[in-house]
């Protein structure tokens, strides 16, 4: 039985399951570190850009947890983690038991707090640890982590999660971490939809797209985020960094989580609208500022000029 007293990968590898459009960039970025890790992904084929990095490939989930004491889960919901974990099987006490679980996907905050008492029943140990960030910054290792769990089981993780984030935050117990990522996520898509707007209504009285995109750039509300999205606006690129159909479950989430606080929630209601309008119409990949096509359907079915190509 490994020791319990203390979040570590100790002698054995780290595991790492969930190789997407973030996971991959974290795990290369342990790897680079010199982390020992063990890798599984659901499609096989994402595990060969690790595998030439250095880290092993599990054959299966099983060969995984019986490798590694401490397993990173970046998965895309509660369903994938379910599997992973043999939830509600004979495969969970087993898969769980004796080891670390790192949960650094975003999921309700009521199923991880049901999903940490089951872990530690059975005998394993449980941190949240989602992130903040999109594709770029998880590329170049500068994520915002959360930490929510045992405050001996947080320590260790600022180390192993260096490589990963330029920043870890505690924020205590379970499930405080999801919802400190939730009310993050709320500022983030409330800003990006604002831009879209703003770029929207620029657009549409004939304004010079580079120029507004110098002028936002240099005024005092510009940050990392809006300079990047500013910019695939002006070119219409939207190539996926954090993808529509993530934003539109993290805003449901947000909107769940709002109204079992009894919070207000207008923005993120709107927001939430516009993100399913704009994933129904075929955008589900695309990154989070396509939502500007959203805007645009709103105006051609007011009377207004046709979406732009």
């Amino acid at each position: 039985m490994p020791d319990q007293n203390a979040l570590t990968a100790g002698s054995k590898p780290t595991g790492f399951i969930g190789l997407g459009t973030m996971g991959t960039p974290m795990a290369l970025n342990l790897v680079h570190a010199g982390i020992p890790l063990v890798v599984w992904n659901r499609t096989p084929e994402r595990c060969l850009p690790l595998e030439k990095a250095g880290a092993d490939a599990a054959l299966t989930v099983d060969d995984l947890f019986s490798r590694c004491e401490t397993v990173l889960l970046m998965l895309e919901n509660e369903g994938a983690t379910n599997s992973v974990l043999g939830r509600a099987t004979d495969r969970f006490a087993e898969r769980v038991g004796g080891h670390s679980i790192v949960s650094m996907g975003t999921v309700s905050a009521d199923y991880s707090r049901k999903l940490s008492k089951e872990i530690t029943a059975a005998g394993g140990r449980y941190v949240e640890a989602p992130v903040s960030g999109s594709r770029k910054p998880a590329e170049a290792g500068q994520l915002i982590g959360m930490l929510a769990g045992a405050p001996e089981d947080l320590v260790p993780l600022h180390t192993l999660l260096a490589p990963v984030c330029k920043q870890v935050f505690d924020c205590g117990a379970v499930p405080a971490a999801l919802q400190m990522k939730l009310a993050v996520n709320t500022f983030l898509i409330t800003m990006v939809t604002g831009l879209a707007e703003a770029g929207h209504f620029a657009a549409r009285h004939g304004l010079a797209m580079d120029r507004f995109a110098e002028i936002l750039n240099a005024g005092p509300m510009a940050s990392d985020v809006s300079r990047i999205k500013v910019d695939m606006l002006r070119r219409r690129d939207f190539a996926r960094q954090a993808g529509i159909s993530d934003v539109l479950k993290n805003s449901r989430l947000v909107v769940d989580a709002a109204k079992s606080a009894g919070a207000a929630f207008p923005l993120m209601e709107a927001c939430t609208a516009l993100y399913a309008e704009t994933e129904a119409m075929g955008s589900r990949a695309d990154d989070m500022i396509a939502v500007v096509r959203a805007f645009e359907a709103r105006a051609e079915r007011r009377g207004g000029a046709p979406p732009i190509p």
